[in-house]
Formats: structure tokens, C-alpha cells, sequence
């Protein structure tokens, strides 16, 4: 007598079932297959988002240059699949713009003294890198509010007052690229034209958190208050936010000394506090913040590599 198994898989019947439930399994595969490749999309997605601490922790700044730009690429061919996946898009503003300011802007600054010719195209890079970022954001804000795009160049304030505190990161992050963008373009009037549209977003980060960042936030609005007259600087508002930076960041952070001593510092000709601000900023521990370590290390760099250039700067 045969075995149970090989009646039930030779009768006709039982065979057609079989392959039928087999059909349907493969059949059910090809037609899932976008499903699938969907939700592995997504996960690495949502994995990429969240890796930003991972740049941020390292020791190595030459190891982060080389490996960003295929983080960012990568970043892109998923937003290629996922135009609407809010965290690739924040990582992406985020990413173009530490990059720009990490390695093309300052590496601009060191090649003025031997080539100013290919400072002028870092420079230039720099710039495109932070609109690209802010391109980014502003398409994640867009994601809330189709046309804020629109209302942030005609009514910043109340383009804005609708965001909420979940919504910081991405404040913060589209005033520091757009920021940053005009920081390099002083000179176009195309640009500086959005002047307003970059402090309503980061005043309404600050009226939503303003230890965002361990200061970071209070940073940005000390830039802001560190330009010209002319467009609404004052250099006792930036002192003020420059204070309060380093309050939030227990001084911890190299950042806001580096930052105050170029914008301000010389700009008033005080070389003494030129000096004492990058000395202290030299004095931070980097490994007491790991989670702003990299960003230590660079500003270190820069207060370096500002304090062999102080009788330049400074009548």
C-alpha cells in the first residue's frame, strides 16, 4: 500500500490543489514584489535618517569627508524611490549643509592665501551645497504645508506660527542651510532677499525650544545679529546669543567661541578677545561631548588655524 504522502501528492485532485496553492504562493510573490522591495526601501530609509549621530560622534574628520558624499548620494537614490519620506529628507538638508561648512567652506578659507581662483570655486560649491540643503528642508516643510515654499517669501512669520515643537529639527536645520547660503552671498541681492523667511524660522525654533541643539539655536541667531547694520545686525544682540549659546552648551562647544570671535571680534578690531575667545575655544575636551566631537575637532581646527593668521586680521 502506498504511503499517505504519495496518495494524497498522485491523486489527480489532490495534485491540482497542490500545484494551485503552489501558483498562488509565486504568483502572490511577483505581484508583492513592489510591497516587499517597498518595505526594505523603508526600513533602510528610516535607518539612514537616524545615522546622523553616527557622523557626529567620530574622531576622525578625514574619515567622515570621504565617506559623506556616498551617504548623501545614497540618501538621494532613496528619496528617488521615497520623495515624501520626511526623515531621508531632513537627513539630507542636514548632511549637504555639515558637509558644505565642514569641508568645502573651510577648505575655501585655507586656499584663499595660495589660490584664490580655487577658493572662489569651493566657495561657489559651498553655496550650491547649502541651497541643495535647503531645497531639502523646504521640501519636508512642504510635506506639512504645500505652499509654505510661497508664504515663507510673503509672509515668514505666519508661514511658520502653525509648527510645532516636534518640528525644531527641521527649523533649525532650514534656517542654518539657508542661512549659511547667504552668509556666501551678501552680494545678491536674488538671495538676501529671503533674509526675513531665515530669521522666522529660526525664531520660531527658538520660541519652541531654545536648548535645541545645546545651543545651537541661540548660535544661529548670533550669525544673524553679526551682520551688517545695514541688514539688521546688532553686535550686542549677537554677544547676547553668544552668551546664551555657551550657557546651554556648558561650555562644551568650540562652536559659538570660534563663531563670535569671527563675526564680531574682528569685525569691532578687539584682538585681545579675538585671541582669549579662540584660546578657550582650544581648551574644550572633545571626547566630553561625544556626541559633538566631530563638530569640536573642526572648529578647533579652524581657531588654529585662525590664531597663526591674527596680525593679518587685526590692524
Amino acid at each position: 500500500m502506498p504511503a499517505p504522502t504519495q496518495r494524497a501528492v498522485s491523486d489527480p485532485p489532490a495534485r491540482r490543489t497542490w500545484l494551485a496553492a503552489g501558483l498562488a504562493t509565486a504568483l502572490a510573490l511577483l505581484l508583492g514584489g513592489c510591497s516587499i522591495r517597498g518595505l526594505a526601501i523603508n526600513a533602510l530609509a528610516d535607518s539612514l535618517a537616524k545615522s546622523g549621530d553616527v557622523f557626529a560622534s567620530d574622531e576622525d574628520p578625514e574619515l567622515v569627508r570621504e565617506a559623506t558624499p556616498f551617504a548623501l548620494k545614497t540618501i538621494e537614490a532613496l528619496l528617488a524611490e521615497k520623495p515624501s519620506h520626511r526623515g531621508l529628507l531632513l537627513s539630507a538638508c542636514r548632511g549637504f549643509a555639515g558637509y558644505a561648512y565642514a569641508f568645502v567652506e573651510l577648505d575655501a578659507l585655507e586656499l584663499e592665501e595660495v589660490d584664490y581662483e580655487a577658493a572662489e570655486r569651493q566657495t561657489e560649491r559651498a553655496l550650491k551645497l547649502y541651497l541643495r540643503a535647503r531645497d531639502y528642508c523646504v521640501r519636508s516643510l512642504a510635506e506639512i504645508d504645500p505652499g509654505i515654499r510661497r508664504r515663507l517669501q510673503v509672509e515668514p512669520e505666519a508661514a511658520v506660527a502653525g509648527l510645532g515643537e516636534e518640528e525644531v529639527p527641521l527649523l533649525f536645520w532650514t534656517a542654518a542651510a539657508w542661512g549659511s547660503a547667504l552668509g556666501l552671498a551678501l552680494d545678491r541681492p536674488d538671495l538676501t532677499v529671503d533674509l526675513p523667511a531665515v530669521e522666522a524660522l529660526i525664531e520660531r525654533a527658538a520660541a519652541l525650544d531654545e536648548s535645541y541643539g545645546d545651543g545651537a539655536v541661540h548660535e544661529a541667531l548670533m550669525s544673524l545679529a553679526a551682520l551688517p547694520p545695514a541688514m539688521g545686525g546688532s553686535p550686542e544682540r549677537a554677544r547676547h546669543h553668544f552668551e546664551r549659546a555657551v550657557e546651554l552648551s556648558g561650555g562644551r562647544s568650540a562652536s559659538p567661541y570660534v563663531g563670535f570671535a569671527v563675526k564680531v571680534s574682528i569685525q569691532q578690531q578687539d584682538r585681545e578677545e579675538f585671541q582669549r575667545l579662540l584660546e578657550t575655544a582650544l581648551a574644550v575636551d572633545p571626547d566630553a561631548e561625544p556626541a559633538n566631537r566631530l563638530q569640536n575637532i573642526l572648529s578647533q581646527r579652524r581657531a588654529r588655524w585662525l590664531l597663526e593668521r591674527v596680525d593679518e586680521l587685526f590692524l
